[in-house]
């Protein structure tokens, strides 16, 4: 029988992604005693299998597209080929020195680091299967962090031809004409990486009316006629009845009969929390289809001393959201009483090109708040700016705002527009004024200029554009 230790801890953490790592590090500024568990590698699914090694990828699709693009300009560039194994190396080599950073971050923290399966056994207490044997670790108060995992629909068995994001990261080949499940923020990058890298044709197959369903309208519309010009194919508004794979190829058929065929299928269908068999339930913890359903105002579950970040979390998906979430989980544990997170107020950013960007409430959620009549809008289009015609980019910035009142809303898509998510971020969150921001002095010709100009607009005195 393998021996057990017990440990007394001040705060116990399971999992160490964004939120748990977050935690760990913050609590142990606050001067506690920190154990953070985790049975994968430190930075969870965001450094090694989400967030990071798709932006690495995307990079690399940015730069295969810029001989066609050259052609415009007066260059004439050639891409010879493409090296899959290499491309997957630069990736791989990106997030093995964000990994050694974190690690020895999280050691000069003084944290302690414990690899191995962690189950929550009781209300204080966190047991810890280890190479060396079962290790107990009892703390005043626990962080639950234990993420997220890649989804799949009933009778389509991920393996084979069938992907999910994390092993579409480590195919040794572009596909040729990959078929994606689900138009949400996953569904659109691969479409956008695989396409620069040289893919015959993709096809995204999405149920829901619209690509990206969570973000403003007008986004989606502008991302399916951007997509469409690019060569990359939707199907919406009709639901996937079956899926089939060969050895060389898959199908998909809607439930319309509709049949798409292509050499590989990713499902992109979301991510559900990774809670089955940790013990949550068990202790009591109130749950809801998985997910564990924290105090919005404290992320304290029902169980005293018990806190819950991240995925598991309803709300956003988001690594960011995760890591501030961690952050607070322990500044409240440490008694500083940090302000409650605002999920309106985190941006949100999808990587597929032309980029995406938003933050705080979309039209329709502004209508449902304000009242029809209680809003306005303005999309600003980026036909008007200099540094965006320099870029060859189309695309708008549209601010949303309590009629008479502060922006609420601002939502964006073009050719980096991640970039300009700063300003957009502080004009919601500080409660900007269009009076405000158009009164700021935005450097000229640069992008975020179309910001100072939408401002204008919306103050009711636009200079490049009719009100």
């Amino acid at each position: 029988m393998a021996d057990t230790t017990t440990d007394q801890f001040d705060v116990v953490i399971l999992g160490g992604g964004s939120g748990g790592y977050a935690a760990a590090l913050r609590g142990a500024q606050l001067g506690q005693k920190i154990a953070l568990v985790e049975k994968d590698k430190l930075g969870g699914t965001c450094l090694h299998r989400g967030c990071v090694p798709t932006k690495a990828m995307l990079h690399v699709g940015e730069l295969a597209d810029a001989p066609s693009e050259a052609k415009s300009v007066g260059l004439d560039l050639t891409l010879n080929s493409i090296d899959a194994e290499k491309v997957i190396g630069f990736k791989d080599k990106i997030v093995s020195r964000l990994y050694k950073g974190l690690q020895g971050l999280v050691k000069s923290s003084k944290v302690e680091y414990v690899e191995g399966f962690g189950r929550l056994t009781g209300p204080k207490t966190v047991s810890v299967e280890t190479e060396g044997g079962t290790r107990e670790l009892n703390a005043k108060n626990i962080i639950l962090a234990s993420g997220s995992y890649s989804k799949t629909l009933p009778g389509i068995d991920l393996g084979g031809r069938f992907l999910d994001s994390e092993t579409a990261l480590q195919l040794p080949e572009i596909p040729k004409n990959p078929i994606i499940l689900g138009g949400g923020v996953i569904g659109v990058e691969f479409a956008s990486v695989w396409k620069s890298l040289g893919a015959d044709s993709v096809t995204i197959v999405e149920g829901l009316p619209r690509l990206v369903a969570n973000e403003d309208e007008s986004i989606s519309k502008s991302l399916e006629r951007a997509f469409k010009k690019r060569g990359i194919t939707s199907s919406l508004g009709v639901f996937t009845e079956k899926a089939e794979q060969t050895d060389t190829g898959v199908t998909v058929t809607l439930a319309d009969g509709t049949v798409h065929e292509g050499d590989y299928l990713l499902v992109a269908v979301g991510r559900g929390p990774n809670t089955s068999g940790l013990g949550y339930e068990e202790q009591g913890i109130e749950m809801d289809r998985g997910f564990v359903l924290a105090n919005k105002e404290t992320l304290e579950t029902n169980v005293p001393g018990i806190y819950a970040v991240g995925d598991i979390v309803p709300g956003l998906q988001l690594a960011h959201r995760g890591f501030a979430q961690g952050i607070f989980a322990a500044e409240r544990i440490g008694g500083l009483n940090p302000a409650p997170i605002v999920e309106s107020g985190i941006e949100r950013i999808t990587y597929c090109e032309p980029e995406i960007g938003s933050v705080g409430l979309s039209e329709k959620q502004a209508k449902e708040q304000f009242g029809d009549e209680g809003i306005q809008s303005y999309e600003y289009n980026l036909g008007g700016n200099g540094k965006s015609q320099i870029l060859g980019t189309t695309g708008f910035i549209k601010l949303v705002r309590e009629k008479d009142g502060p922006i609420v809303g601002v939502h964006m898509i073009g050719a980096r527009t991640s970039e300009l998510m700063g300003e957009a971020l502080l004009m919601v969150n500080w409660e900007a004024y269009p009076e405000d921001v158009a009164s700021l002095i935005h450097g000229h010709p640069s992008q975020h200029e179309a910001m100072g100009e939408a401002a204008l607009a919306l103050a009711g005195k636009p200079l490049h554009a009719h009100a």
